[in-house]
């Protein structure tokens, strides 16, 4: 008998089974099998893995206009930003950054360096407009594979509980170094810690700015809005945050779960559901984080690239990853905790945290819905 206790595990996203397409919609995670095979444009070769980079509230947040034979035009799709936790646009613009740096990957991939021209229009103001985030041109030399391209299709953020077990220090030094390789204008570092009192801090901290937004509606409402509740939902809109698994489809078919339960804090069901993370949080193995030395647009993209690279060496290293960005986001309700963050982070001044992450080992999971080159692709 399926009761509410048995559905604890609710607001637990969990990647999206393919078997589990419904007749005559797209299969979610086609893109992670084989991508660009068969291409003969090495830019949709090299654009059919960058749709598989990390991505806030996986809103894959990217339109691409194909311009000759080797040039393209990389914007953000505004219609896919996230005004309630991300009003200054800031993590759309880290998603932007990861898109680029896993396209970079797969040109060198074929030998070829993506020369990528950053805002070509110039830098956006207080919020991201239709002007580019990127202009990018192929070009015919030969140059080295990177190795971490290689992880591309398995890399995963990972929100399961994760093991007990320590992870090495020396270890996450390597994943943050390699973060870090390219790092042009040195504005980026990455810091991790394992244990100590600044773990516990950074502990709470992830805990109390996650119930922060559960707490405020909006910010709330907008995840709850991108939740994708069952095989149907997730083939329909291949994106957002997806709920998935028999006892998902149980209670979504008799009325246990739906928008409006979500919506609910008060209700039950979702305390149980987002009573979960507590121990995500507070058990957390290890954090990583990566700060910047200003905050400019380009840095950001910058810091987008650097977190697409330690999610990969992350990946190759057999450590699971989720980053846990609630403290970072820029809403009024959530200021006292975005200083907290900053300060025990060692962002002073200038200086912003741009990423931070849960670091441990997890579970083998599958990969998040994506939506398809054919989505992103305008011209």
């Amino acid at each position: 008998m399926t009761t509410r206790r048995h559905v604890l595990a609710l607001l637990v996203s969990t990647p999206f089974a393919a078997a589990c397409t419904p007749s005559g919609l797209p299969d979610p995670v086609s893109a992670w099998r084989a991508p660009g095979a068969g291409e003969t444009d090495a830019r949709r070769f090299c654009l059919a893995h960058a749709i598989l980079a990390p991505n806030p509230h996986n809103r894959q947040p990217w339109l691409i206009d194909l311009v000759g034979d080797d040039e393209l035009v990389f914007r953000a799709d505004l219609e896919r930003l996230l005004p309630a936790t991300d009003p200054l646009n800031r993590q759309i613009v880290l998603g932007c950054g990861a898109f680029l740096e896993v396209f970079n990957l797969a040109a060198r991939s074929l030998g070829r360096r993506a020369e990528i021209t950053l805002w070509p229009e110039g830098e956006p103001d207080a919020r991201l407009d239709d002007r580019p985030v990127a202009h990018i041109k192929l070009i015919g030399e030969e140059v080295e594979a990177d190795p971490l391209f290689e992880h591309i299709t398995r890399r995963r953020t990972n929100r399961d509980p994760y093991e007990a077990r320590a992870v090495d220090g020396a270890m996450l030094t390597e994943v943050g170094e390699a973060a870090l390789r390219p790092n042009p204008a040195n504005t980026l570092a990455v810091y991790s810690v394992q244990g100590d009192t600044l773990r516990d801090d950074l502990r709470r901290l992830a805990w109390d700015a996650f119930e922060a937004e559960i707490k405020t509606p909006a910010a709330y409402q907008e995840s709850v809005d991108l939740m994708r509740i069952g095989a149907r939902q997730i083939a329909e809109h291949r994106d957002g945050l997806v709920m998935d698994g028999p006892m998902i489809e149980f209670a979504h078919a008799v009325g246990l779960l739906n928008h409006s339960v979500l919506a609910d804090i008060e209700h039950p069901l979702v305390k149980q559901g987002y009573e979960a993370f507590r121990p995500l949080a507070l058990e957390a193995p290890a954090f990583m984080w990566i700060n910047s030395t200003n905050n400019s647009r380009t840095t950001q993209v910058e810091a987008g690239r650097a977190y697409a690279r330690l999610n990969l060496a992350a990946t190759r290293a057999g450590l699971a990853m989720h980053p846990w960005s609630q403290a970072l986001q820029e809403y009024p309700e959530m200021a006292a905790m975005h200083a907290r963050a900053e300060e025990l982070m060692s962002a002073p001044s200038e200086a912003r945290v741009q990423m931070f992450v849960r670091v441990g080992y997890g579970p083998q999971i599958g990969p998040a819905p994506r939506r398809g080159l054919s989505d992103h692709i305008r011209t």
